[in-house]
């Protein structure tokens, strides 16, 4: 009959406590901020910078096309382009998209879903392009595709709804 194996002794509290410490500041959690990420429009200003060459189709269904190319400031550790840049890139072009069919009409991001098929790695160029899914009077649906831009394979699409403001009546 085999031994069994021998189970590994269980950290202290205070073990496990310095093991997370140690984890978190490995992911660089303690590191300041450089100050241009401080400004209150930092966000727009680092989406605006991974983007190029933007179009707006003026068709009945507008269609918001730009590229992206990825760069070291939106990379994950895996050297691809991070997640959150990618939910944030879709949220702004989907907005631009939403607009050109809502006109000038005050609206908010009620829900984005991404899925992630795929990766684009650093430098590589990818094209993005939304288009209206469904306009109604107090919602409009986007989805945004992410495509390689040299073998036009997709790596991320999203869905987001955007809800249109009422307007007051007094």
């Amino acid at each position: 009959m085999a031994p069994q194996p021998e189970e590994a002794p269980k950290p202290s509290p205070e073990e496990s406590r310095e093991w997370t410490l140690r984890f978190i500041q490995a992911l660089g959690v303690d590191a300041s901020l450089p100050a241009s990420a401080e400004r209150p429009d930092a966000h727009s200003a680092l989406v605006r910078a991974l983007l190029s060459s933007v179009t707006v189709s003026s068709s009945p269904r507008p269609r918001v096309s730009c590229t992206l190319t990825v760069s070291s400031a939106a990379t994950n550790a895996y050297n691809t382009l991070h997640g959150g840049a990618v939910a944030a890139v879709a949220e702004a072009v989907g907005m631009a998209c939403a607009r050109a069919a809502a006109g000038d009409k005050e609206m908010f991001l009620g829900e984005l879903s991404t899925a992630y098929l795929s990766a684009a790695r650093l430098d590589s160029e990818v094209e993005v392009e939304a288009q209206i899914l469904r306009k109604g009077r107090s919602v409009v649906v986007t989805t945004v595709e992410f495509r390689l831009k040299d073998s036009k394979k997709l790596c991320y699409t999203s869905r987001a709804t955007f809800y249109i403001m009422p307007v007051a009546s007094l």
